[in-house]
C-alpha cells in the first residue's frame, strides 16, 4: 500500500465506521459519503492526510478528518488514531417548563 493514499471503503472500515469492508463499500457507493464537501459515489475513491470525511449514518452524521493510515484494521484504539472527530455535539431535546 501507498502510504500517501488509502481507499475510502478500507479507510472506514480500519477507522470502525463500519463492521465490514463491504458496508463500508456499499455506504461509499450510495452517497452517503462526502470527501471534501464533494459526495462521492465509488468506495475506490482515494483518501490522502487531512482529508475531511462527512458520514450520513442512519440519522448520526460523523465528521471525520483523516490523520493516518493503516496496513491492518485494529481495536478500538488504534481506530481512534486514525482520525479527529470533527462531528458536531448531538442536539439535545428542548424542554419546555
Amino acid at each position: 500500500m501507498d502510504g500517501e493514499r488509502q481507499r475510502v471503503d478500507r479507510f472506514l472500515w480500519h477507522a470502525r465506521v463500519v463492521r465490514t469492508r463491504t458496508l463500508a463499500a456499499r455506504l461509499a457507493a450510495s452517497g452517503h459519503v462526502r470527501v471534501n464537501g464533494k459526495r462521492i459515489d465509488a468506495p475506490g475513491r482515494g483518501l490522502k492526510i487531512g482529508d475531511v470525511l462527512t458520514i450520513a449514518i442512519s440519522r448520526d452524521v460523523r465528521v471525520l478528518k483523516v490523520i493516518a493510515f493503516t496496513e491492518r484494521r485494529g481495536g478500538s484504539e488504534t481506530a481512534g488514531r486514525l482520525y479527529e472527530d470533527l462531528s458536531p455535539p448531538a442536539a439535545k431535546p428542548v424542554r419546555a417548563e
